[in-house]
Formats: structure tokens, C-alpha cells, sequence
């Protein structure tokens, strides 16, 4: 008795529409479908553009751990140029830097 109640829970009925709700399902605007976020979101830009205005001292930490002081001078795509005061200017690829963030004020 018990199975007979679990099945008869499992068995799905079909839901049948009358002719009327296919007329109003006809009528109605289609659904708004959300437009794709955007590629980019110029986030990237903006920060850099920031630090390098203000030429804030950063720290960029690279994938092995190394810490490197200095200015933001230039960005593109793939690399940014780091100015160092009393070492040589870097041009660090951006694949290899772990994080990176505003130098501690001494």
C-alpha cells in the first residue's frame, strides 16, 4: 500500500494547455533574455591610470615571491613598466606577477 502511494508521488502527469492559454502564451511580449556581461570592464585601466597619475609607490609581488618596489610608468596588455629609485627600471610581464599593492607609507 505504502509503494503504491511512493509511486503513484513519482508518476508524472502531463500538464495540458487549453487552447485559450496557447492563444494568451501568443499574445504576450517575449521574455527580455539578459544581455552577456561585457568583455571588459575597464577596471584595469582605471586602476592603473590612477597609480600612475598619482605615482603612488606600489609593491609587486612576483609568482616566486619576490617583492619589487616602484612607480607605475606605462601599462599595455601584457606587461607594465616599473620605476625603481636607486635600481634599474623592470619590465615585468603580467603573467608572472602574483599581486600587487599600494607601498606602506614610512
Amino acid at each position: 500500500m505504502i509503494e503504491e502511494r511512493r509511486l503513484d508521488s513519482l508518476i508524472r502527469k502531463p500538464i495540458r494547455t487549453t487552447p485559450a492559454e496557447m492563444k494568451e502564451a501568443a499574445r504576450r511580449p517575449p521574455a527580455v533574455k539578459k544581455s552577456t556581461p561585457p568583455d571588459q570592464t575597464n577596471a584595469e585601466q582605471f586602476y592603473y591610470s590612477k597609480q600612475m597619475q598619482s605615482k603612488t609607490p606600489m609593491v609587486v609581488v612576483m609568482q616566486d615571491g619576490e617583492h619589487l618596489e616602484g612607480v607605475i610608468e606605462w601599462y599595455d596588455r601584457d606587461c607594465l613598466k616599473l620605476n625603481r629609485t636607486g635600481a634599474p627600471n623592470l619590465l615585468l610581464f603580467k603573467h608572472w606577477i602574483k599581486y600587487m599593492h599600494k607601498a606602506e607609507a614610512e
